[in-house]
């Protein structure tokens, strides 16, 4: 695939549930959305960058939502279902998938920042339409075979330091 290069127009998508659950459980720290875009971009074009949160209905969710759009994230939000049993479910899974098959047509790389193995496929996909795929998420909670179906994969947990605050 192709290497980084200055001219190349660049997709960020976060699955923001993931990364968090994966930062607060490891290190009770939170992601620094600031320095993942920054790195993620790498001095290139950048065409969309989208943020896929949860409302949980926390105070601080709101001005939260609002730091992704002043940091340059669109934020896209999905409302938790409550089922009749009590269990909650709240995923972006088939839209993070729908906005990179959507965006690959207007971009030369998509950066998935989550480990969730379940887009493992959507990776060989849009590789095989000729995008390059890059991963960004904790190795120690990313799954193999999404690591094997990209690009290139770089390991938060290796810079913690620089990802968390």
């Amino acid at each position: 695939m192709t290497e980084i290069h200055p001219g190349q127009r660049v997709a960020v998508l976060v699955d923001a549930q993931n990364l968090y659950h994966t930062a607060q459980s490891i290190y009770s720290r939170n992601i620094d959305y600031s320095a993942l875009l920054e790195k993620a971009v790498q001095d290139r074009q950048l065409t969309r960058a989208i943020a896929y949160v949860i409302r949980a209905e926390s105070p601080e969710e709101e001005s939260f939502f609002e730091a992704l759009v002043d940091i340059g994230f669109e934020p896209k939000i999905k409302d938790i279902k409550t089922f009749a049993d009590g269990t909650k479910k709240a995923d972006w899974d088939v839209g993070m998938s729908l906005d990179a098959v959507t965006l690959a047509n207007h971009v030369d790389t998509i950066v998935l920042c989550t480990g969730d193995g379940d887009f493992s496929r959507l990776c060989s996909h849009l590789r095989h339409e000729g995008v390059r795929v890059e991963v960004m998420a904790f190795k120690s909670s990313t799954a193999e075979e999404l690591i094997a179906a990209s690009d290139s994969f770089l390991d938060l947990g290796d810079r913690h330091e620089t990802f968390l605050l």
